[in-house]
């Protein structure tokens, strides 16, 4: 057995590294995971620049991880030595904080976080707790179900806790990496879709995705296209843009939602008239739990959707990352250790 695995490793913000760390045996509750992909996430950026509050170093990014158990900590008798699974985002929670009381594990207070408060899946194994792990279906690759482990349930858990039926005109502002998949899921799930994006040269492939119809942000006024279709029963806004969303309330139907999931530092400037008289309402939405990653993978396995990917070597994790920080991946990267994917 090996006793060092490589890892990219980020010591001082701002700085990966490829390095060879110690191999590690998984603690009480915990499993070590050989990775098989990891996917890049722009929510990376909140361990590898150092922008979260209270970050300690060195941490390896990454909460994007698909392959299979390589270990068993002790007290883990669900999982399997060999099963496949995946971590996403969401690491594990607390059990004790007035969220987890409550129920809600993904708001817990002191919620593990794949990459952030735990070592995460830039690297070719991983410590996992075993209350966090998705069962990966056999028929989905490593590679496609990393980005479906975070931008997946994020856009899947979206829309189908919106309360929207099947013909629903909903609306997807941003065709990219949480977008494209989005219009795949809104389209799967009976709605009439909208893609809307900056200019025309997405046109044909936010289509291709299930796209009913297009609508170009820079040549037409997003919110009135949307009423003249009868106005958006939904409209999730997957571009992290608070500058762009907030125009796009004047577009809902009434009793319409915003569902916000892509992370912008800017505000959201709203018309509160209309929010009052539509009834309308703005709402977020977190990720999701270990079952909301396997029902993503198995819904997306059932419906044939499927992320645009590309596939990258572990060792080239820093250009990788610099590339989608410039918006110029198309539409999600997966670091690949050298396992099967």
């Amino acid at each position: 057995m090996a006793t060092t695995y490589k890892a990219i490793e980020v010591s001082t913000p701002g700085v990966l590294k490829l390095v060879d760390r110690p191999m590690v045996e998984p603690g009480r509750g915990q499993v070590r995971i050989r990775v098989e992909a990891s996917g890049v996430c722009h929510s990376d950026a909140l361990t590898i620049e150092g922008t979260l509050p209270g970050m300690t170093y060195p941490r390896v990014p990454g909460h994007e991880i698909a392959g299979y158990i390589e270990a068993l900590g002790a007290g883990v008798e669900r999982w399997q030595v060999g099963q496949r699974v995946g971590v996403g985002w969401f690491g594990g929670e607390c059990g004790y904080c007035e969220p987890c009381r409550r129920g809600y594990f993904v708001n817990c207070s002191n919620l593990i976080i794949s990459g952030i408060s735990t070592d995460g899946g830039y690297a070719e194994v991983v410590i996992a707790e075993a209350r966090a792990l998705a069962s990966l279906p056999e028929y989905i690759t490593a590679a496609e179900a990393a980005p479906l482990l975070c931008a997946g349930v994020t856009t899947f858990n979206a829309l189908r806790n919106a309360k929207l039926r099947a013909g629903d005109l909903v609306a997807i502002q941003g065709i990219g990496g949480l977008g494209h998949l989005a219009v795949q899921f809104a389209h799967r799930m009976g709605f009439r879709t909208v893609a809307i994006a900056r200019g025309r040269e997405k046109e044909k492939l936010a289509r291709e995705l299930g796209a009913h119809e297009y609508i170009d942000s820079l040549e037409q006024d997003a919110a009135q296209t949307l009423l003249q279709m009868g106005g958006a029963n939904a409209i999730l806004a997957t571009a992290a843009s608070g500058k762009a969303m907030g125009p796009l309330i004047g577009g809902l139907a009434a009793r319409g939602k915003l569902i916000v999931v892509g992370a912008s530092p800017e505000p959201l400037e709203i018309n509160i008239g209309q929010l009052i008289t539509g009834t309308q309402s703005i709402q977020g939405e977190a990720v999701g739990t270990a079952i909301d990653e396997e029902d993503t993978l198995a819904f997306s396995a059932l419906h044939s959707v499927h992320p645009l990917i590309e596939l990258v070597p572990l060792e080239n994790a820093p250009a990788a990352y610099a590339r989608m920080m410039r918006n110029e991946a198309r539409f999600r990267i997966v670091l690949t250790p050298g396992a099967a994917v």
